[in-house]
């Protein structure tokens, strides 16, 4: 895994990412350039061009490849805001736009703040697997050739409020899910139990066993219904269930290893939250 400065001071990592974020979505103040006279296109050439070289004259490697990053999604960020608040059949998409930025930056934030000793480059997200960037690129690609051919089925407005409801509520639920755990949560499923690893059962986690994978389910499902993509909606519905069906039987069979009847109990108690997912099953 590609990781960050190991002697950086704590906090830095979160204090560069928030500052190179914020960076980034002041493209929000490009249309003020073009007020002032230049042209879309070239103000925003000139602004990603000298954005770039900002960056390159303030980091060296590795805070360059955080900032970079950060203020990318920062970029895409300012950019869905603009296209949210346009007099246009894509406004919808930068609700998505939005959602999708805020999405994969939080994940390296909270986990900045909450779990620096697992901090790295990955915990943006951005390169989480094959399958993942072709889900995404599919649904673009629905979107864009549905909004050309059928323009008026992407103007169901109460469907993509919807949609946005469901993308709020899975990511507030999976942060909140971080944040619980603390320093027991981790990107990577652990195969092996450390010191400081305890069993959560406060909070969300009293409400399921996996918080944080329930919110993820809803927020992926939500940004299809959010673009009104029928076909991606259905496809994205199946292939999450079926991702996360055998991710939490994997994960229980650890927790099962480290921590015994205590988890077990838990177990008993507490449903997975994801429908129709029990979880790992154990012959007694």
């Amino acid at each position: 895994m590609a990781g960050c400065a190991a002697r950086a001071p704590p906090g830095s990592e979160a204090r560069l990412s928030l500052a190179t974020f914020l960076l980034g979505a002041s493209v929000l103040a490009l249309p003020l350039l073009t007020r002032a006279g230049l042209q879309g296109r070239t103000g925003l050439a000139l602004y990603v061009a000298g954005l770039n070289a900002l960056l390159l004259l303030l980091y060296r490697p590795p805070r360059y490849q955080i900032a970079i990053r950060a203020c990318f999604l920062g970029f895409v960020f300012g950019c869905g805001m603009l296209l949210s608040f346009s007099q246009s059949s894509w406004s919808h998409f930068g609700w998505y736009m939005c959602s999708l930025s805020l999405f994969h930056y939080s994940e390296y934030l909270v986990t900045a703040v909450n779990n620096p000793k697992s901090l790295s480059l990955d915990s943006f997200l951005l390169n989480h697997s094959l399958e993942y960037t072709v889900a995404a690129l599919s649904s673009w690609l629905e979107f864009t050739l549905e909004n050309i051919f059928w323009p008026e089925l992407k103007q169901i407005t109460w469907l993509s409020v919807t949609g946005l409801l469901m993308v709020v509520f899975g990511e507030c639920l999976r942060k909140a899910a971080m944040f619980t755990a603390g320093s027991n949560f981790n990107h990577v499923v652990q195969n092996e139990k450390s010191d400081t690893h305890t069993l959560v059962t406060s909070g969300v986690y009293a409400w399921f066993r996996h918080p944080s994978y329930v919110g993820w389910f809803y927020w992926s499902i939500g940004t299809q219904v959010m673009l009104c993509n029928p076909i991606c909606g259905v496809s994205y519905a199946l292939t999450v269930w079926r991702f996360f069906r055998d991710r939490t039987e994997e994960e229980e069979i650890s927790l099962i290893h480290f921590f015994g009847e205590e988890y077990l109990e838990y177990k008993k108690r507490v449903p997975t939250g994801l429908p129709f997912i029990k979880g790992v099953k154990v012959d007694l």
